[in-house]
């Protein structure tokens, strides 16, 4: 007879799929990787010169909010657009030097490390430049008022100029993301996507009847890079302006004149599924299973062999880990919070509370309004102080959060555990026009009424009506900040939001507030003084002097080898 704790122990044993085996290989193979010992030549600049780029970057990055995963991308970017609009070296003769410089800067701006980028990857950078340039040529020779369109508005009449510059800015945004792509490819995240991308395509199904079963799998994909990788629009761009053109990586000079004839309609293509009726839906899906395959992948991390054989030889220690790195990873949502919160507060600080209070005193002067130096004092503590309490009230994931998790590794990792249903999901429903009017109606009186109660409680401490408008600036911009912030914390959050009616009433007052501090960013940040100084006024005479810096320090250590 069978004993019964060997039967019960053969029901616990799962089997691992052929994609998780994979993740294994890959990151076993990547814990093991010796370090490349060749003498290739390699770009290497000096250390001491590097720290004054590397502490002007930190500042730069301080006066235009951005998010850190995006902040060498938007480097190359904003090198690029300078070598365009100021330097004008831009041209396929120079792409070589271009390329060169541009790692240079990288290198020194500390996105790039010291001596370890082989001077060959100058060539690769060089090709795609000079491939942007070639279809930036082709494309502006097509471009009319009467055709060109910017956001999906086609028909606009507007200057010729500025319509060309717009579209250059938007090409090499699409560049800065290819160039971003080459000097960082993580192969444990590619393994990552891949089997995201296998897995979910399976499990990711359309209504019968959807006019957009054509579209599911460039949107899974594209989903998977906003979630996962957290791609903007213009990375997400590039990678659909290869789906569209499958000869995009070595394209020959009659490929790029045939993508310039179309270029219009190719950016109609892009911007139609940058805001596809289906995104909002898919995103809601792969979120949660970028979180499982994240925590799977730190825990594989922490030792491949380890891990393998112990989910071989005892199922219950794999749970374990995903907790303790579940646990790990709440801590690390916990300081991240305040590490965006810090940033956030010196952002408005400089590009906002500084302007603002620099006009407030002279503008009550003018209006003949009697300076409050209360209300002056809370319009300038009052950013720091809510962003801190918001922090400080963020709730991190709990423990159902983890089980949750659990569950979905489970099913990612074993066969016995793959989900057996496919999720069916379909465009979102449109309303009636009625309903819509109706809503519409109701959003705007919900507008009115809570700037109205802010504005009544304001004017009851004696604020005048220029401090009121102040404040109000700051409350719309630090409410949407607050919630940027707050949804950075709920990344490893997979259990579905508990509504209540405390939630649903603070929602429904405080959306207004949000939606109003979004267009507030938005605007303000196309007119940030400090960015504009530092990067037209700034930034071009510094690298110069940087340069020039760094040209004298070989100069003196060439001297100091010829007199040894």
């Amino acid at each position: 007879m069978v004993s019964p704790h060997l039967t019960k122990k053969s029901e616990n044993i799962l089997t691992l799929n052929n994609d998780t085996k994979k993740l294994f290989q890959v990151i076993y193979g990547e814990k093991n990787k010796e370090e490349d010992k060749d003498d290739a030549p390699r770009i290497k600049v000096s250390d001491l010169i590097s720290k004054m780029s590397f502490y002007y970057e930190k500042i730069r990055n301080a006066v235009d909010y951005e998010e850190e995963h995006l902040l060498r991308k938007n480097a190359i970017e904003r090198i690029l657009k300078r070598q365009i609009v100021i330097e004008g070296v831009l041209k396929i003769s120079n792409s070589q030097d271009v390329a060169s410089h541009l790692l240079v800067e990288l290198i020194r701006a500390g996105y790039l490390p010291n001596n370890k980028i082989l001077e060959t990857k100058i060539g690769e950078v060089a090709n795609i430049i000079e491939k942007y340039i070639k279809l930036r040529n082709y494309s502006l020779a097509r471009i009319r008022p009467a055709e060109y369109f910017r956001n999906g508005d086609i028909g606009k009449t507007s200057d010729l100029i500025q319509e060309k510059s717009t579209f250059t800015g938007w090409l090499f945004a699409i560049a800065a993301s290819e160039i971003e792509d080459s000097l960082g490819r993580d192969p444990v995240k590619q393994v990552v996507i891949s089997n995201m991308y296998e897995t979910l395509s399976d499990n990711i199904k359309l209504k019968t009847d959807s006019v957009h079963e054509k579209d599911l799998e460039i949107q899974i994909y594209l989903s998977i890079h906003r979630t996962f990788l957290k791609f903007d629009d213009e990375m997400l761009g590039y990678i659909l302006l290869k789906y569209y053109n499958e000869k995009w990586k070595k394209p020959k000079d009659e490929d790029l004149a045939k993508i310039a004839r179309d270029i219009i309609s190719l950016r109609q293509a892009i911007f139609n599924q940058l805001n596809h009726p289906l995104k909002k839906n898919i995103d809601a899906i792969i979120s949660k299973y970028n979180v499982y395959f994240s925590i799977l992948t730190e825990v594989i991390k922490e030792d491949p062999t380890k891990v393998f054989y112990e989910i071989k030889s005892d199922p219950k220690a794999f749970p374990r880990l995903i907790k303790k790195i579940c646990q790990e990873k709440y801590k690390q949502i916990n300081s991240r919070l305040w590490r965006v919160a810090v940033r956030s507060i010196i952002y408005i600080f400089l590009t906002k509370s500084v302007f603002v209070f620099l006009l407030e005193i002279p503008v009550i002067k003018w209006f003949g309004e009697p300076i409050n130096f209360v209300s002056l004092s809370i319009n300038v503590a009052f950013p720091a102080l809510l962003l801190f309490i918001i922090v400080m009230f963020t709730r991190l994931p709990s423990e159902k959060n983890t089980e949750k998790i659990i569950e979905g590794i489970n099913e990612i990792v074993f066969k016995e555990h793959e989900r057996s249903t496919p999720y069916i999901i379909g465009a979102p429903i449109k309303r009636s026009g009625s309903i819509n009017v109706i809503f519409n109606f109701i959003y705007f009186t919900t507008f009115i009424f809570s700037f109205g109660l802010v504005v009544y409680a304001l004017d009851k401490v004696n604020f005048n009506w220029v401090s009121i408008i102040i404040f109000l600036f700051f409350l719309a911009l630090v409410s949407y900040f607050s919630m940027k912030i707050k949804k950075s914390s709920r990344e490893l959050v997979v259990v579905d939001r508990r509504e209540s009616i405390f939630t649903l009433i603070i929602d429904f007052f405080n959306t207004p507030i949000m939606a109003v501090g979004k267009w507030l960013s938005e605007k303000f940040s196309r007119v940030n003084v400090f960015a504009f100084v530092l990067d037209f006024v700034v930034e071009a005479p510094f690298k110069v002097f940087v340069e020039i810096a760094e040209e004298w320090t070989k100069y003196v250590r060439e001297r100091k080898d010829d007199i040894s």
